[in-house]
C-alpha cells in the first residue's frame, strides 16, 4: 500500500510540472535576458489572482541558481496590494523555456514560455501544465491589438477557453 501512495504522489506531483498537449516550450531561451519585471497583459482566470489588477512578475537570480519570482498585484475591492514570491527552476534543459515554479514548499507546477519575442524579449506567452493556466506578459504596461490578437489565437490552437480570457487593468 504504502508503495502504490508513494508511486500515486509521484505521479500527481510530475503531472504539475508537464507541458499541455499542443504547446511547445520555447528554444532558444535565455533566462539572464527574461530577468527583470513584466507586466501582465491578460491571463485566464484563476482564484490566486481573483480581482488583482497592476499585476506584475518580476524575475531574479538566487545565489543557488534558482530563480526568485515576485508576483504582486492590487486588489481594489480591498485597496491594498498583495504579493506572493516563490522560486523557479529548470524542468530540464536551461535552453528551454520550461521551468517549474513553487510558491508553497516542495510543490511545483509548470512555467512553460511558449512564445517570446527572440530579438528583444518585449512580450512572453506563458502556460501551466495544462489549458487553464495562460499569461501574456509584456515590458510595457500595454501591448498593440495584434500582438493581443496573436496570443488569442495561439491559445486557441492549443485548445485553451480563450472566451474566459482576462485582459488585465494596468
Amino acid at each position: 500500500m504504502r508503495a502504490q501512495i508513494i508511486i500515486l504522489l509521484t505521479v500527481v506531483l510530475s503531472a504539475c510540472t508537464s507541458v499541455p498537449d499542443k504547446v511547445s516550450p520555447v528554444s532558444p531561451f535565455n533566462l539572464e535576458r527574461y530577468m527583470g519585471t513584466w507586466y501582465e497583459i491578460a491571463r485566464m482566470p484563476h482564484p490566486f489572482e481573483e480581482g488583482l489588477s497592476r499585476v506584475t512578475a518580476t524575475y531574479s537570480q538566487n545565489d543557488d541558481g534558482s530563480v526568485k519570482v515576485i508576483n504582486r498585484g492590487f486588489n481594489a475591492e480591498e485597496q491594498q496590494w498583495s504579493q506572493a514570491e516563490g522560486k523557479a527552476k529548470f524542468v530540464g534543459d536551461p535552453n528551454t523555456g520550461h521551468l517549474k515554479v513553487s510558491f508553497f514548499g516542495p510543490f511545483y507546477s509548470s512555467y512553460v514560455v511558449f512564445g517570446l519575442d527572440q530579438e528583444n524579449y518585449q512580450y512572453a506567452y506563458v502556460s501551466g501544465y495544462n489549458t487553464d493556466y495562460a499569461w501574456l506578459l509584456a515590458r510595457e504596461k500595454e501591448v498593440d491589438e495584434q500582438r493581443l490578437e496573436d496570443f488569442k489565437e495561439q491559445l486557441r490552437t492549443a485548445g485553451f477557453a480563450v472566451e474566459k480570457l482576462i485582459e488585465v487593468q494596468q
